[in-house]
Order: structure tokens, then C-alpha cells, then sequence
């Protein structure tokens, strides 16, 4: 097989014989299968997709017991793809099937992870752009590794990067900056991102932040030496708040209240002391977060 594509639906009986029709259509000429991961949908779409599948026997379906959410339906498509490259996209048509053929051509050029990166986003609300565009700026900053701006899931990876990605053991999952993680040579094609031509969103904004707090987390432990740089800032303060009490108590007596300066000075010295600790844990809490992953230590490209 030359190619799996892998597209995960959620209640999308309006759109999704559209979109098995213009997959079809585009990979008429290539060798394919089409992998639909119902991730638990309650209208008729299963339904649909069953009764397209006769149309090539390559086609299948996997039907979850229960909504999973969108990152594991990924990962069940990895799982059952047997392409040389495999292609994942969305089941509403925002992302155009008509990329994939540019995606195979640089696959075939050489690169093993093709990314489409994109220019424009119709149809979504100025909130979204906005947090999304903040999302990946953050994101970049605090990793280690390099997330390419303003990408999503749809992407083209060659049959070795799905292989070390089945791999992988851990349950959070923010596929996108794993990808990134194991490696291997990437290039991004741009596009500009359509509307949506029926339904809704499945992704309102509390899976939004679920994600982004999935992809921070498992990438960096920045978030835990906030407290740490809290702390040493805090007892820096308190310090220079007890030297400047001492002065003052003997400078300007007359002036001084009695008591102030030697509350304030220790709760500010002992917050500091308190936080400061909390971030060396959490420096340990962090290697403790790395080891658990169970992450390779390294990855060959090819021996």
C-alpha cells in the first residue's frame, strides 16, 4: 500500500460522504486506503461510512466505544495504517485533499514529515486566530523543540516516523509536537485554511486549552520553575526589605511603626524561602514527569 489516510469524525453526518467522495476522487489514481476513526459519534455517521466502505475494499473503518477525543483517534489510525506514508486530515474539508499530491511530491523528493503550515483561516473568529497565533509563540519559546508556527495535524509522514511514533507509550498525547520530537527531515507546504461547508466545531474553546495545556506540559517543564524564579525574586525582596528596616529603625525612629518592618520582612523573606523550595521539587517533580514517559533516548534514522 502507498498511501493510508487517516481521518477521525465526530458527528459529521452532513459532510462526511462529501468528504469520502473527494478523497476518492483525489487518490483515484494512487494507491490508498482511507482509515475513518469514529470517535464515538452519536448521529448517523457511522451508519454512512458503512455503507460507503463497499466502494473499495482497501477502506475501513474503526468505530470507538465512546468519544476519545481527536488525539487518539489519531493514534488508532497510526495503528492501523500499513501506507508507506500516511496522511492524517480533518473529516470537515478545511484542510484541501487537493495538498496531499504536493505532500507526496516532496515525500518522494526525500522528506520524511511534510506539514501543511497554514496562510489564512476562513471562517474562525478573530478569538481563535488570535489564541492560536499566541498558542504557538508560547509553545515555541518554552520547548526544546522546534513546532513549526500556525500547523495542525494535517500532515504527510513517511512509514519510519509512524513507526517510532507507535512507539511511543504515553496517554496525553499532543501529536503534533511529537512528530516534531522523534525527528527525521521535514519541509511545510502552505495553504490557506476554507470555511467550514456544513456543522460545527468540535473543538470548542475548553478542548482548546486542554490541548494547549497537553502540549505545553509535555514538552517543557518551564511551568515548573515559575515558582522556583518566584521564590528567588521573593527572598532577594525580603532581604533588601530587612536591610532597609534595620536602616530606617535607626535613621528615623520617630517615624518608624513599631512592628511593621519586622512582619513584613518575614513574610516576604519566608513566602520567598517557602517558594523557592517548591521550585527545587519542582525541579525533581520534572525529571520524575521525563522519566515516566518512557521516551527512547534516542532515535535512528537509518543504520
Amino acid at each position: 500500500m502507498l498511501l493510508s489516510v487517516i481521518i477521525p469524525v465526530f458527528n459529521e453526518e452532513e459532510i462526511v460522504a462529501e468528504t469520502y467522495r473527494v478523497l476518492e476522487e483525489e487518490l483515484k489514481d494512487i494507491e490508498h486506503e482511507l482509515i475513518f476513526v469514529n470517535d464515538g459519534s452519536k448521529d448517523r455517521t457511522r451508519e454512512i461510512v458503512e455503507g460507503l466502505l463497499p466502494g473499495n475494499p482497501n477502506n475501513k473503518i474503526i468505530n470507538f466505544s465512546r468519544n476519545f477525543g481527536h488525539q487518539a483517534a489519531f493514534s488508532a489510525g497510526l495503528d492501523h495504517a500499513q501506507g508507506a506514508a500516511v496522511v492524517i486530515i480533518d473529516g470537515d474539508l478545511q484542510d484541501p485533499p487537493s495538498l496531499i499530491h504536493e505532500m507526496l511530491k516532496k515525500w518522494r523528493e526525500g522528506y520524511q514529515v511534510v506539514y501543511a503550515q497554514r496562510n489564512k483561516r476562513k471562517g474562525e473568529t478573530l478569538f481563535k486566530r488570535f489564541t492560536a497565533f499566541c498558542f504557538y509563540r508560547i509553545i515555541g519559546k518554552l520547548t526544546s523543540i522546534d513546532i513549526p508556527p500556525d500547523t495542525g495535524d494535517f500532515r504527510l509522514m513517511d512509514r519510519c516516523v509512524v513507526d517510532q511514533l507507535k512507539n511511543l507509550p504515553e496517554r496525553s498525547r499532543f501529536l503534533r509536537g511529537l512528530v516534531c520530537w522523534v525527528g527525521f527531515k521535514k519541509i511545510g507546504v502552505k495553504y490557506d485554511r476554507a470555511e467550514r461547508t456544513a456543522g460545527t466545531s468540535k473543538y470548542p474553546l475548553k478542548k482548546m486549552l486542554r490541548l494547549a495545556f497537553d502540549g505545553i506540559t509535555g514538552f517543557s517543564s518551564a511551568p515548573l520553575k515559575i515558582s522556583f524564579y518566584m521564590g528567588f525574586i521573593a527572598t532577594i525582596v525580603g532581604f533588601a526589605l530587612l536591610v532597609w528596616s534595620i536602616l530606617e529603625k535607626f535613621l528615623s525612629p520617630a517615624t518608624t511603626v513599631p512592628g511593621w518592618a519586622s512582619l513584613m520582612t518575614a513574610i516576604v523573606f519566608f513566602a520567598g524561602v517557602q517558594l523557592l523550595t517548591i521550585g527545587i521539587l519542582g525541579e525533581y517533580i520534572g525529571r520524575i514527569y521525563d522519566e515516566v514517559k518512557q521516551r527512547p533516548l534516542y532515535i535512528e534514522d537509518k543504520k
